[in-house]
C-alpha cells in the first residue's frame, strides 16, 4: 500500500506517508521552553509509526506567540529541550520537523504588542493591532532566521514556516487583513513579499539538503479573501525557496466553514497540479482507505492527521494491522500485532 511506502524528499527519510501536524498543546510556561507533556507527547507518536512528526508552531518572538503558553525558540536557551525531543522522536524511528511561527494579531499573551500587517482586528473582541513598520518587518524576518539556526543546531530534519491560519505571514497575505498601501500591500506579489523575504533569510542558513515546508491557508472562506487560484500564484512565486506545501484552510477570519472528512483535499490537489510541487493534504482524516485514495490518486504526496493522532497515537500500527501489512514495529509491541 502506498501509505506504507517509504517517501525521499532531499535527505528527509520517511518510512511511511503520514505525518502528525503541528497541534498547538498550550503547554509551556512563559519561558517557552519544551517540557516532559511535550517529551512524551511527541515521543508517544514516534513509537506509534508516524513517519514525519512536525513539531507544534514555536515562536520566533516573545510577542509572537499565539499565547504565553507557546514553545518559543526566540532564544539558544531553547534548543535544548528541542533537542532531546528531537533526539528521542528519532530513536524510535520518525522524522522530525518544527513548525516556525510569529502569531501577529492573533497574540493574546502579556509579553508584548500586538502587531500586524494593519489595524484592523481579528473580531470585534479582539485588539487592535500595530501596524508594523518597514523597520518591525525587517527585524521579524531576522528573528525567523535566527529561529532556523536554532532549529539546525537542535537537530531537526527540517522546517515548516507556518503561513497559515491567520498567524502574521497569512495576515500579510491575504488582502482582508493588510490594507498597506507600500510595497508590502495591494497587488499578490507585494502580499507575498514578506513570506518571500522570510524565505530567503532562511534559505541563507538552512543546510541545502534539509527540507523546507510551507504550511498555507489556500482559502479564507470569505468574499475578497484568498481563494486557491491566487493561493496557486503565491506559491509559484516562492517556490523557488521550499520543497513542500502543507496545505490547510481558514483561520484569517471568522468565516462559517463546512468541515467534512477531507474537506482540504482539493486544494492540496490544486497546488499540487498547478504548482508542481509535493504536498500534505490534512483535513479530518481519519481512514486508511481515505488516505490510500488520496496518495494512490496522487493527490497529495504525504497525509496528516491531527485529531486522530490525538485519539489514537498507534494509528499507523493498527491500520497495518487492519490491512495485513507487515511494518517494522517497537519489539515491545510485537506480541500485539501478530
Amino acid at each position: 500500500m502506498k501509505t506504507f511506502e517509504e517517501y525521499v524528499l532531499k535527505n528527509l527519510r520517511l518510512k511511511n506517508r503520514i505525518v502528525l501536524p503541528p497541534m498547538d498543546m498550550y503547554s509551556a510556561d512563559e519561558s517557552g521552553k519544551a517540557n516532559d507533556f511535550h517529551y512524551n507527547h511527541y515521543t508517544t507518536r514516534a513509537i506509534g509509526g508516524a513517519g514525519l512528526i512536525i513539531v507544534e508552531s514555536t515562536a520566533v518572538t516573545t510577542n509572537g506567540r499565539i499565547s504565553d503558553n507557546d514553545l518559543g525558540i526566540w532564544n539558544d536557551e531553547h534548543i535544548d529541550k528541542l533537542s532531546d525531543i528531537v533526539n528521542s522522536v528519532k530513536k524510535y524511528g520518525s522524522a522530525i520537523a518544527i513548525q516556525l511561527n510569529h502569531g501577529g494579531r492573533k497574540y493574546v499573551g502579556s509579553s508584548g504588542e500586538v502587531l500586524a500587517p494593519s489595524a484592523v482586528a481579528f473580531d470585534e473582541k479582539s485588539k487592535i493591532p500595530r501596524e508594523l513598520t518597514k523597520g518591525d518587518i525587517k527585524e521579524i524576518v531576522l528573528a525567523f532566521k535566527a529561529a532556523a539556526i536554532r532549529a539546525d543546531k537542535a537537530g531537526f530534519d527540517a522546517i515548516e514556516i507556518h503561513g497559515a491560519h491567520g498567524y502574521l505571514i497569512d495576515e500579510f497575505l491575504s488582502p482582508l487583513s493588510n490594507v498597506r498601501t507600500d510595497e508590502y500591500g495591494g497587488s499578490t506579489e507585494n502580499r507575498t513579499r514578506f513570506l518571500k523575504e522570510i524565505l530567503e533569510a532562511v534559505s541563507e542558513v538552512w543546510p541545502k539538503e534539509k527540507t523546507i515546508s510551507l504550511r498555507v491557508s489556500a482559502e479564507d472562506y470569505k468574499i475578497g479573501g484568498i481563494t486557491g487560484e491566487e493561493m496557486v500564484k503565491i506559491i509559484n512565486i516562492v517556490k523557488p525557496y521550499i520543497d513542500i506545501v502543507h496545505v490547510s484552510s481558514g483561520g484569517l477570519v471568522p468565516a462559517d466553514i463546512k468541515a467534512y472528512p477531507g474537506y482540504q483535499i482539493k486544494l492540496a490537489e490544486l497546488i499540487k497540479e498547478n504548482c508542481e510541487i509535493p504536498t500534505i493534504a490534512v483535513g479530518l482524516i481519519t481512514d486508511i482507505n481515505m488516505v490510500e485514495e488520496i496518495l494512490s490518486n496522487e493527490r497529495a504526496d504525504l497525509v496528516a492527521l491531527g485529531r486522530e493522532l490525538l485519539r489514537n497515537p498507534y494509528w499507523v500500527l493498527n491500520a497495518a494491522k487492519t490491512k495485513g501489512i507487515d511494518i517494522d514495529l517497537p519489539v515491545q509491541y510485537k506480541r500485539a500485532f501478530q
